[in-house]
């Protein structure tokens, strides 16, 4: 099979027009976590040798340079914004948060760095109702409380010994996260969704470049590879992310982020060996029934 009929395969694979727009938002959503687990399990192995924002800046500035030949082949008028304000904000705040996130990333396992994480689409519900407007209705209120509680569930160990300053800054990430994602839903009303993920790409890495000479050191020819496999993987998954919230409202896509936690958990263990306890297995659950309960709501209403 040739490149062109494997993609058009890969194209009818990911046609899901012929579902409401809810479920096409949450689809992507889920596809797009089931990339960024491979990602984060991938950038937790280079941050344990390269330092954090070297980590960063790599991951992005090879992002960047795998899209290069899209760009190359479309032309680059086709990649300018409308509007780059809009970009470098996102650009500014998205840095910001993953500045707090690679310092945490090589000392807090996958799931509950993810567990962690799902603190966002609180933040994210919260501003999509303050800012962009959108209905807060009250079942998606309600499968945000009860995947929150799960989450909560997943974290107290940490938080109630202590956490350390490594929780802390994985918590802090979470609202700046929200105000990125935030943006996004913005800039999806006049860029599109591979617009948006070049240019985030040249923003992180600008951003972050300054931040990385502080200790760099030269990648090994395996350590390189492994970042452009991360490029590919981290615009990927950005791009289903994107395409999840210019199809459907905000909220309706942040339920299904709860899942994964079942993703990184069983990354973890392949990868790390890290086994989720007790409290992260009974979370999940929480969260599950959360996600699947507001996901049939959402059908349902469409329909």
């Amino acid at each position: 099979m040739n490149f062109r009929a494997a993609a058009l395969s890969l194209h009818r694979l990911l046609d899901f027009s012929a579902l409401p727009a809810a479920v096409r938002g949450m689809l992507w959503m889920v596809l797009a976590g089931l990339v960024f687990t491979f990602l984060n399990a991938t950038m937790r192995v280079l941050a344990q040798n390269i330092a954090p924002f070297e980590t960063q800046f790599l991951r992005y500035f090879c992002g960047a340079l795998v899209m290069l030949p899209l760009v190359l082949r479309a032309g680059v008028a086709k990649f300018k914004p409308n509007g780059l304000t809009g970009q470098l904000w996102r650009g500014v705040v998205h840095t910001s948060g993953l500045l707090l996130w690679f310092i945490a990333l090589p000392h807090i396992s996958l799931a509950d760095m993810t567990a962690l994480g799902f603190t966002s689409p609180i933040f994210i519900m919260i501003g999509a109702s303050l800012i962009l407007k959108e209905r807060m209705r009250v079942d998606r209120m309600a499968a945000a409380a009860i995947g929150f509680a799960g989450v909560l569930i997943v974290v107290w160990p940490n938080l109630s010994g202590g956490g350390g300053i490594y929780t802390l800054a994985m918590l802090a990430s979470s609202p700046l996260f929200a105000g990125s994602f935030l943006i996004t839903k913005a800039l999806t009303k006049r860029d599109r969704p591979e617009v948006i993920v070049v240019w985030q790409s040249i923003t992180v890495s600008l951003f972050s470049l300054p931040f990385a000479l502080i200790a760099w050191t030269w990648p090994t020819p395996l350590e390189a590879l492994a970042f452009l496999i991360c490029g590919v993987l981290g615009s990927t998954g950005h791009y289903f992310m994107t395409r999840a919230l210019r199809t459907t409202d905000i909220s309706a896509t942040q339920s299904v982020k709860f899942l994964d936690l079942v993703w990184n958990a069983f990354a973890g263990f392949l990868v790390f060996s890290d086994i989720p306890t007790h409290t992260t297995l009974l979370g999940g659950f929480v969260i599950f029934l959360a996600t699947t309960w507001i996901a049939r709501r959402e059908a349902r209403a469409r329909a």
